[in-house]
């Protein structure tokens, strides 16, 4: 094989869709308002008594002019169109046209969880109710993961490697850790990263719900009342994590290729840091997600002292976020006070596959605009007393490199450092 290149990775543009907002520029408004767009389920009926999610508002792939009746008809795992647009919203943010050229050196890499879960219940309904003949030939096109790539590598005419890391609950920094080195060694010049999921059907919530994953609304809970106080990463009361569908992806690009086409850059993707737990299906291994921060932290050649702000996994479970915070505190020491930590599912949910990459967008933007966005339905717990979680309201903080940790079911860790620009 050929030495690879040893380019620059640059993020030259990103979108996304949110229980915030249906484009990243709403997600963004929300977001710095210090809202939470959590609401009881309305997407589907269910039983169950984690019925409050995060739904993306005013989703209606419909008006796309690319879908009509027909596509609408074979292509019923919502994530395909959802992928779609936001690729091509990504795109347009970037300024970048694919042309063939650029196409054939442009890859897309949609990390998912659960594929096209909806799309399956579908075709079981049928079968059950209608018969074996009424099962669509297309069930298998619409739960392939790497299908709602290749729809949108259809849809703009790029022509590089398409696949779906399936990293759980990490796939979006999977996405986007291989999409860099992919370009850093030459194999493209430009990867859409990202990752997608919606993941609202009666089973699925139902599943997280007896694991005990999501939170149960009781009547004396402070989100009866509203529900956007659902989540609540590292807060006192945490009792589970939101479910949420999102899309997110970052239009990656080698430094020299993004200058020639004049393109600017929002940050670099400076260092990743990965492994495996080797421990449990659900609970996390302190000892290797310390080594994969410190991994990232290494590969971006700096020290834990320049990290400026962490972009935390933070899920609102009792577990996962103590753990977390312990990793933290051994990665930065004493220092760990004086490094923001935010969590984006406070706002958006635990959008499973599609969260780390939500996430990304979410950190760079705000190191572009010299903010750190808040942890909101903060009640300070005094096992954290030691950490700076920006509770509630955003808060202006320049800082060079953040820290976006991930971590998914089966024990996978993903951690990428980026660096401001």
């Amino acid at each position: 094989m050929k030495a690879p290149l040893n380019r620059k990775v640059m993020v030259v543009g990103y979108d996304a869709a949110t229980a915030l907002g249906n484009t990243f520029a709403k997600t963004w408004q929300g977001a710095v308002a210090g809202r939470a767009g959590f609401r009881r389920l309305t997407r589907c009926e269910s039983k169950s008594r984690s019925n409050i999610v995060g739904e993306i508002p005013d989703w209606d792939p419909s008006q796309f002019p690319y879908v009509n009746r027909k596509e609408a008809s074979l292509w019923n795992a919502d994530y395909v169109f959802l992928t779609m647009e936001v690729c091509r919203r990504a795109l347009l943010h970037a300024g970048l046209e694919i042309n063939e050229e650029i196409g054939a050196r442009t890859g897309c890499l949609i990390g998912s969880a659960l594929n096209g879960t909806d799309s399956y219940r579908i075709a079981m309904d049928n079968y059950v109710n209608k018969g074996p003949l009424k099962v669509s030939p297309y069930l298998l096109p619409n739960v392939c993961a790497n299908l709602p790539a290749g729809k949108a590598g259809m849809l703009m005419g790029f022509t590089g490697p398409i696949f779906s890391p399936q990293g759980a609950c990490a796939s979006g920094n999977h996405a986007i850790a291989i999409g860099a080195r992919m370009i850093r060694d030459g194999d493209c010049d430009f990867v859409l990263a990202g990752g997608v999921e919606t993941c609202l059907v009666p089973e699925i919530i139902q599943g997280f719900s007896n694991m005990q994953a999501t939170i149960k609304v009781s009547a004396n809970d402070r989100a009866a009342e509203d529900p956007s106080q659902a989540s609540r990463p590292f807060s006192l009361d945490r009792r589970g994590f939101v479910l949420s569908e999102g899309a997110s992806v970052l239009v990656l690009a080698a430094e020299e290729v993004a200058q020639s086409l004049g393109l600017t850059p929002k940050a670099e993707v400076a260092g990743i840091g990965w492994n495996s737990d080797a421990l449990h299906f659900t609970r996390p291994n302190s000892t290797t997600i310390i080594k994969a921060i410190h991994e990232a932290i290494d590969d971006a050649e700096i020290s834990p002292v320049d990290i400026g702000a962490v972009n935390a996994h933070g899920t609102s479970t009792p577990t996962g976020d103590g753990t977390e915070v312990d990793c933290l505190r051994a990665v930065f020491g004493k220092n760990v006070s004086n490094i923001p930590v935010s969590s984006n599912k406070s706002q958006v949910g635990h959008s499973l596959g599609a969260s780390a990459a939500i996430e990304a967008a979410l950190a760079i933007e705000a190191m572009g605009q010299g903010i750190v966005l808040p942890t909101v339905n903060h009640i300070p717990d005094p096992a954290f007393s030691d950490l700076d979680v920006v509770p509630n309201i955003v808060r202006k903080h320049a800082h060079e490199f953040v820290l976006s940790n991930s971590f998914g079911f089966g024990g996978t860790n993903c951690c990428i450092v980026f660096r401001g620009l």
